[in-house]
């Protein structure tokens, strides 16, 4: 592992990937996953099939070139829209894409930064796992948890999950997380 480590720049990483080609590939993934997508592919056709200007009078006289144009003018901003947001699905998806560009953003950060891997998460979080398993021996956990959505959970910042734990919130506010701790603390 190295030792030393340097500041990195965002616009080292993004121009560190730009010159390996991670980014080309990365973006051809995308344009595959994009050209697979069914649902899109149906809803372009429908938007197709259901223009003003395939449905109006005398479009039939119209050259390929003029209806070509004029579709494009009609449909190109909502279609657009929605390929961007399927995009958008893409790269925040955890799971799968949004996992590759996760990791590979990480392995360049760790090369340039000097770092050999990821280093392992601080030793305090140990002890708030100890915390939140003495909190579900209690019975205090499983109440809190069956009270809250998993989306709110996404949504608390790191900060607060290692102040109190990765599942105790009433209803995923920063706020509430922190007067509850502030609470809980002076009760025991």
């Amino acid at each position: 592992m190295g030792s030393s480590s340097k500041v990195v720049r965002p616009e080292d990483v993004l121009e560190s990937l730009k010159n390996d080609g991670s980014i080309d590939a990365l973006r051809m993934k995308i344009i595959a996953q994009l050209k697979a997508n069914e649902d899109m592919k149906k809803n372009t056709m429908m938007m197709v099939e259901q223009s003003k200007v395939l449905n109006t009078p005398g479009a039939e006289k119209k050259t390929k070139r003029e209806l070509f144009d004029a579709l494009r003018q009609e449909l190109e901003t909502p279609v657009l829209e929605k390929a961007s947001k399927a995009v958008w699905e893409l790269i925040l998806d955890h799971g799968r894409l949004g996992k590759e560009i996760t990791e590979t953003v990480e392995k360049v950060f760790c090369r340039l930064s000097g770092i050999d891997m990821m280093p392992p998460p601080p030793p305090a979080a140990g002890a708030h796992q100890e915390k939140d398993d003495m909190a579900v021996d209690e019975g205090e956990k499983s109440r809190e948890m069956d009270s809250f959505e998993p989306s709110s959970s996404r949504k608390r910042p790191f900060s607060d999950i290692n102040r109190k734990g990765a599942g105790a919130v009433s209803n995923g506010s920063a706020t509430d997380l922190h007067d509850e701790s502030d609470d809980s603390d002076h009760k025991m």
